[in-house]
């Protein structure tokens, strides 16, 4: 049984935790450094999302205060590192990414502001985003002296092959309209209204049974990766074995007695 959400907020430098709406809510609070990603800054927020991971909270929001959500990795954390050093850092960068997609809640990005290389990296690499009509999204790399590798692993997942390389290659940013259009994000609303509509999106992502919805998004990434026949095949081992959950009985027989179901998650 998953345990009821507590945090010791006060172990924290650069993220704050807040309850708002039912929903635990992550802020980055490096506004000076621009919400810049150091390798204490990502062992915090990888912390904190794992205590999410493990509770029964049924989904969580990524935010950030200042006029910029993320401009990625701090490179004043970077420089001076040798090969070794970075690759650890790099390392633990890609497996907090993934690590958003392998946690059974549903993760928002509430966008206000630029996102950034690997803070561009991070929201793709959330479920869903909303972002403020005055959002930009860059992968500043292309026209730099050293490319975005890493993010574009997330990016080009996110907004197909064309689109990606564009923005990799030219380094050039991109509007929040944009970012809709190509699929980067969900949603785009008006500056003074995200907060609200990123948990709007959120209440609506979490209906339902809270087992169905985890083992689903874990089922949905996995068989991303694969090849249609292989996908194929391993849909259909976790959609039959999640038939025999509770929840799983429960959306059947209900729908037999013709009343609303009632899931134990």
């Amino acid at each position: 049984m998953a345990q009821a959400l507590e945090f010791n907020a006060t172990q924290y430098e650069h993220i704050k935790l807040d309850q708002v709406e039912g929903f635990p809510t992550i802020t980055m609070v490096r506004s000076h450094r621009r919400n810049s990603l150091s390798e204490d800054h990502i062992r915090e927020l990888f912390d904190a999302f794992e205590v999410i991971a493990n509770s029964d909270a049924r989904g969580v929001v990524l935010a950030a205060e200042g006029p910029v959500f993320s401009s990625g990795h701090d490179f004043n954390d970077m420089y001076g590192r040798d090969m070794d050093g970075m690759k650890k850092l790099l390392d633990l960068c890609g497996k907090f990414m993934q690590f958003l997609q392998q946690i059974p809640q549903p993760v928002v990005a509430q966008v206000e502001g630029l996102a950034m290389a690997a803070g561009c990296q991070l929201v793709a690499s959330c479920d869903f985003a909303v972002a403020g009509e005055s959002a930009h999204f860059q992968m500043p790399g292309g026209g730099g002296g050293w490319f975005c590798h890493t993010p574009g692993v997330a990016l080009v997942r996110a907004v197909g092959r064309k689109r990606a390389v564009e923005m990799l290659l030219t380094g050039d940013p991109i509007d929040s309209r944009t970012a809709a259009d190509w699929g980067l994000i969900n949603k785009v609303v008006p500056d003074g209204e995200v907060p609200e509509k990123a948990r709007e999106l959120l209440h609506r992502a979490t209906r339902g049974s809270r087992y169905s919805k985890g083992e689903g998004k874990r089922a949905l990434y996995r068989q991303m990766d694969l090849d249609i026949a292989a996908a194929y095949d391993f849909a259909t081992d976790v959609m039959a074995r999640t038939s025999q959950s509770p929840d799983g009985q429960e959306e059947m027989i209900s729908f037999i007695e013709k009343r609303r179901p009632k899931f134990g998650s």
